[in-house]
């Protein structure tokens, strides 16, 4: 790759993943091999994301999803939740001026209705003052479980069909219906994952979405995942095939570098 980030001797469109999502894995593990607090993990985490998005905004990236809190980590001390809880308060109040230097969007995806008061009216502060930038769009996946976010469309389709039987409901249900009814129906299915701290797992992360995304897995702990990692998974993303369960590449190029199974571009 050259100093910007693109894989040399190839268009960008054809080698830059539109949409990525990472699982942010390892910030305690990272804390407990220092022989320090989780909490202070979690810190050093914070740092790694806010450069990480800063990265993929100048590498061309349009849609990054981060797994910030999901529907399972309030399974843990409440110590720890409440000290997550208030690193995201305040990063939504200190960088605000970072988003807006970037025109970077900020969206939300997860049960928000399961979050503190005051934690919403950040959220929706950060939604509110970005929502007509027209640069990489960060998505926050805060309270969000895969699982959960299939359940709320279901719902949000049946809540809207306030007259009809269940089985004519279950008669119009489609792939369709159920992702037009997500928390963003309007954003692309991400094409590449990354999950650090080298865990071979979902983690309930984009469930529907992720069908047919490639993922990229490091050993490296979060706080430890570099800018160069950030193209390491670019690179290895560049130089996949992908095919969508095709049996051959379509004609004009590569498969899944012109649509993916929900029928948008993928890079544009």
């Amino acid at each position: 790759m050259d100093g910007t980030g693109a894989v040399k001797n190839k268009s960008p469109n054809e080698t830059l993943p539109r949409h990525v999502g990472i699982i942010m894995d390892g910030n305690g593990r990272w804390a407990l091999n220092k022989g320090i607090a989780r909490t202070s993990g979690h810190t050093e985490g914070l740092k790694t994301a806010r450069r990480i998005v800063e990265t993929a905004s100048l590498r061309g990236i349009r849609y990054l999803t981060l797994f910030v809190f999901s529907t399972e980590n309030w399974k843990r001390a409440s110590r720890e939740v409440d000290f997550i809880m208030s690193l995201v308060k305040q990063h939504l109040t200190r960088e605000l001026d970072f988003y807006r230097k970037n025109h970077i969007r900020i969206r939300h995806t997860g049960d928000i209705t399961g979050l503190a008061p005051d934690i919403i009216a950040e959220i929706d502060e950060a939604r509110a003052d970005t929502k007509d930038f027209d640069g990489m769009q960060v998505i926050l996946a805060l309270n969000y479980g895969g699982r959960n976010a299939i359940v709320r469309a279901a719902r949000r389709y049946l809540q809207n069909l306030p007259n009809v039987s269940c089985a004519e409901a279950a008669d119009t249900l489609d792939e369709n219906i159920l992702s037009n009814n997500l928390d963003n129906p309007d954003l692309p299915d991400p094409d590449l994952i990354i999950r650090t701290a080298g865990e071979f797992r979902t983690s309930n992360f984009l469930l529907w979405e992720a069908a047919y995304a490639e993922y990229f897995i490091t050993d490296k702990f979060w706080p430890d995942f570099s800018n160069e990692d950030f193209d390491a998974a670019l690179a290895a993303y560049a130089a996949r095939e992908r095919r969508f369960g095709a049996a051959t590449a379509g004609s004009g190029g590569k498969f899944g570098r012109r649509s993916n199974p929900r029928g948008e571009p993928v890079n544009q």
